[in-house]
């Protein structure tokens, strides 16, 4: 798909269906041929669907996962290269759920808030970042291949993460950036030196050193995924009443905010809409307007070929071999 091309619906890329008689819920990301990568509606789709799930008295648990090979590689940059780029017609507004049409000014580009008003979006659980966070039933992520960027969040966020063992872990902002949006989370599920080594390095980490890390509860081959993701939510969904779970959840909320997660993803939204302040060092590789011109897929892959291949982002490249450049 180019960059250019229309986007599928937001009904399209997040599906939702429930099933009364067993109260799971099942949140699909249907974007295969894209990595799974919602768009700002589809994101904006999702919150509202885990609202939806978190009110309905049909559902207990909550099971999130992709179609295709992977579960997904992170939110559709390509829909914001506007924001890094020169489009002078580009407008940050839809993230707000406000119209162009609407009487509403944003912010000019030379300003903090231009950056800096969506990414403080990713306190919020209305638009899909940390929507997980405020879900007060039980959330299973079922991860596969790729588990990165804004699949990474949704990870972090869920009560059981369930992985097929060829899964890789992390965020390209590390390597492009620097910074993500839940690396509090992260932090503090993983372990301080565990994460800190994937956020210097940039690394990606498999499904048995997240599980080694205690960030994934079952490691299993692709085939039994669907199956053991199943027995999980069947037990939770049988276990105790919906009220006991609110209840269980909300120990668990207040001893995530004791920890500073809420802080966290204020913290992290204020390093991220510091961005443009970041000089970088020459022939280094960031998202901005030359990265999207270079095309977004060329600019991953030359960086991506700098690192020894175990460590490489994709599949190709650690498959591919060869020393770094």
């Amino acid at each position: 798909m180019s960059d250019t091309a229309p986007r599928p619906s937001a009904e399209e890329i997040v599906l939702y269906e429930k099933d009364p008689a067993t109260k799971i819920a099942t949140i699909t990301l249907n974007r295969p041929g894209f990595l799974n990568a919602p768009t700002v509606a589809a994101r904006q789709r999702y919150a509202d669907l885990v609202l939806r799930a978190n009110v309905d008295d049909d559902v207990k648990v909550l099971i999130v996962r992709g179609v295709g090979e992977h579960f997904g590689s992170g939110a559709d940059l390509p829909e914001m290269a506007g924001m890094f780029n020169e489009d002078e017609d580009y407008s940050p507004l839809h993230e707000f759920r406000i119209e162009e049409s609407e009487d509403v000014k944003y912010p000019p580009r030379d300003s903090y808030r231009y950056i800096a008003n969506v990414t403080n979006l990713y306190a919020d659980a209305r638009f899909g970042l940390r929507s997980l966070q405020d879900f007060k039933k039980i959330s299973i992520i079922e991860a596969k291949g790729y588990c990165y960027g804004w699949h990474f969040y949704q990870a972090a966020d869920a009560d059981i993460v369930i992985a097929s063992d060829d899964a890789l872990f992390g965020h390209s902002a590390f390597r492009y950036v620097g910074w993500a949006a839940r690396m509090w989370q992260w932090a503090l599920t993983m372990g301080l030196r565990k994460f800190q080594e994937m956020v210097f390095t940039g690394r990606p980490f498999t499904a048995q050193e997240m599980k080694e890390c205690h960030f994934v509860n079952a490691v299993v081959p692709r085939d039994a995924l669907e199956a053991e993701t199943m027995k999980y939510a069947l037990a939770c969904a049988k276990n105790r009443p919906a009220d006991t779970i609110v209840m269980q959840k909300t120990f668990f909320e207040v001893f995530k905010q004791q920890q500073g997660e809420y802080m966290g993803s204020i913290l992290s939204g204020w390093l991220e809409g510091m961005l443009p302040l970041v000089k970088e060092d020459e022939g280094a590789i960031a998202v901005n307007g030359e990265t999207f011109e270079k095309g977004l897929a060329a600019a991953v892959r030359d960086n991506d070929s700098q690192f020894p291949p175990e460590w490489r982002l994709s599949y190709r490249g650690r498959a591919q071999g060869g020393s770094p450049e």
